[in-house]
């Protein structure tokens, strides 16, 4: 009898076992089981895989597309009155000069401030931009023409707004919105709040709730106006080739601005966030690891019932000159078989879940009454996915690996069983 490894004849009786029936002594239900397991499994690991980088991708990309990637701001100098004045008076210098730094993509003197926002009887705290229609334009989620109404053409003539502050607000285009603020106009008797009315020319979301909720933007001019800052702005914002490597830009940058400049960059401001996220991850993918885990354990219980039903042809195997080697291969083949084509149904399945997610979030918000993603909890207006081939394949290979090793110890023990005692009472 041939003993190349894996030959067709281990193939045959190999498959043979695995589609017997429980009447010739196969184990076709505990099969199923565990080709189910593994299947499902498999399944939830690439899906969850699949959110989680969609989930760090599209909050990443909200914060890259509607903030700078770093904000240069001055150091300042100590005023009579021992407060510190931060302002950038030339602010025209410092941006062109840190534009003329390789990689830098967008230099944009800015002015903040926050206000209380008000229509008929509403209501709402924001945070009010200061910056030039050119500037503005270079905002690749707050000016984006699909999501935003309104055009920027009107920019200079009034004030926009984010979705969110429409809706708190009731706010449509055309109408007007009024802001206060408390350091307002200075006069003989103190310092009284200003109150300005805007038409809103402009309504945009950048995709984050919080955002959407809480951020207008005025022409520079006039936000300088508002805030007493004639002359002068806040910060510097700034956008670079490659965010990701921010750190190597931010000595470039400050040494462009001069003396007195400090930095602030996005991975400073969601920082913490991201690192939650990613130990989250790893904590997860931990977890489902287990759950494969215990589906490919399926595969030893359903091994050991088939090797104690076949004992008496384990027995005439070996007797005919099959190998202890042969025997087992063919049951790590059945073992193997069940987590290989588990494992590719629960790619499939994962993969279908994860490209149709849009459908079916839908359908179970639907199913359930709606309110099943709170935009103001998670911060994002819907649950993404992103399947990247390096998670597909780290599933893969943990669901095969557990398959493979898992299966060798009951093969192991097919193999070891003696042939005159497998025969002994037949």
């Amino acid at each position: 009898m041939s003993n190349t490894p894996f030959s067709r004849f281990e193939w045959m009786i190999a498959w043979r076992y695995l589609r017997a029936r429980k009447a010739e002594g196969g184990v076709s239900t505990m099969t199923w089981i565990s080709l189910i397991g593994i299947t499902l499994a498999v399944a939830a690991l690439i899906i969850t895989l699949a959110v989680r980088t969609g989930f760090r991708t599209e909050f990443v990309d909200t914060i890259l597309g509607a903030n700078g990637h770093v904000s240069v701001y001055s150091a300042g100098e100590f005023k009579e009155n021992g407060q510190i004045d931060r302002a950038i008076t030339d602010f025209d210098g410092w941006a062109e000069n840190i534009r003329a730094v390789e990689g830098v993509t967008r230099a944009a003197p800015v002015v903040k401030g926050q206000v209380m926002a008000n229509h008929i009887d509403a209501n709402a705290g924001v945070q009010v931009f200061g910056m030039r229609l050119d500037d503005f334009r270079t905002l690749p989620r707050i000016a984006d023409p699909e999501t935003a109404q309104g055009s920027l053409e009107n920019y200079d003539d009034g004030i926009a707004i984010g979705a969110g502050v429409a809706r708190d607000l009731g706010l449509t285009l055309g109408e007007k919105i009024r802001l206060i603020s408390p350091n307002g106009v200075k006069t003989a008797f103190g310092v009284s709040p200003r109150i300005n009315v805007y038409d809103v020319t402009y309504i945009f979301s950048a995709g984050r709730y919080d955002i959407d909720s809480t951020r207008v933007y005025l022409p520079l001019a006039e936000a300088q106006s508002f805030f007493n800052k004639e002359g002068s702005v806040d910060e510097i914002e700034i956008m670079v080739d490659d965010p990701e490597a921010i750190d190597r830009y931010v000595p470039l940058v400050l040494a462009a601005a001069g003396e007195g400049a400090l930095s602030w960059t996005w991975q400073d401001s969601a920082g913490a966030f991201l690192r939650a996220l990613e130990i989250e991850d790893n904590v997860m993918f931990i977890i489902l690891s287990v759950l494969v885990l215990i589906a490919s354990m399926n595969i030893v219980s359903g091994l050991i019932m088939l090797v104690k039903n076949k004992g008496r042809d384990i027995g005439i195997l070996r007797t005919m000159g099959l190998t202890e080697g042969s025997v087992l291969r063919v049951f790590f083949l059945c073992g193997s078989l069940t987590g290989v084509v588990g494992t590719i149904a629960g790619v499939i399945l994962g993969c279908l879940f994860a490209i149709y997610i849009d459908p079916i979030f839908a359908a179970v918000n639907y199913l359930s009454g709606g309110g099943v993603w709170d935009a103001s909890v998670r911060g994002i207006y819907a649950l993404p996915a992103e399947l990247q081939l390096g998670d597909v394949l780290s599933a893969v290979a943990l669901s095969l690996g557990l398959s493979f090793v898992v299966t060798i110890f009951p093969a192991r023990r097919a193999a070891r069983m003696n042939p005159v005692e497998a025969l002994r009472y037949e």
